[in-house]
């Protein structure tokens, strides 16, 4: 499959934070705060897919309230998640489909998964799913893959890493500068292994 991150490389050796990985950054998420990944190049398309995205945690049942808010949005709007590509098929109806690597489908989730992923879910239990395998991007799935050994959940909320009526960040000082001016709790950097955090952290 052909790239799905097409944007310009930016250098980030100037990132300043601790450093962290993805065990670290899954204890966070589990723990229900907002991060905020920033990696590469950006995505191409309509969709936030792991380069340029806000991660929460599906199981909050109050997670879309909290997410709509920090991104002051209107509160009826629906999210996505990432699923591991190899847990696709426990988790949704994917009626014929064998991935969903571009996000752009929406589809049921099974009825044994509702009360353990309500953040991602519409109100017709459906979900907008991008499919992950570790080819495709690495550090965002060995992320979701230590979520996933923490809760057993093979899956994170995922939306886009900008704010209502904004362009999605494309540089460095873009993404510094959103989590700065909101409640997101910590921002990754994973290609350097660089955590900025709140002092409330």
């Amino acid at each position: 499959m052909k790239t799905l991150y097409l944007g310009p490389e930016y250098d980030l050796s100037h990132i300043e934070g601790e450093t962290v990985h993805s065990m670290h950054v899954a204890k966070l998420l589990e723990q229900r705060k907002v991060v905020a990944i920033f990696q590469g190049r950006s995505e191409a398309g309509p969709r936030a897919l792991g380069n340029r995205s806000i991660l929460y945690d599906p199981r909050d049942p109050n997670g879309k309230d909290r997410i709509n808010k920090i991104k002051r949005r209107e509160a009826f709007r629906p999210f996505a998640a990432t699923v591991k590509l190899s847990h696709t098929h426990e988790w949704f109806d994917m009626k014929g489909l064998k991935e969903s690597p571009h996000m752009m489908y929406a589809v049921n989730a099974l009825e044994h998964t509702w009360d353990k992923i309500p953040a991602v879910l519409h109100v017709d239990k459906t979900c907008r799913i991008q499919t992950l395998s570790l080819d495709q991007n690495p550090h965002y799935y060995r992320l979701i893959d230590s979520f996933c050994q923490m809760t057993e959940i093979p899956l994170l909320f995922n939306t886009s890493f900008n704010m209502a009526g904004d362009p999605l960040v494309e540089t460095p000082e873009d993404a510094i500068k959103c989590f700065e001016e909101t409640d997101i709790d910590a921002l990754w950097f994973p290609e350097i292994s660089i955590l900025r955090a709140k002092s409330t952290l």
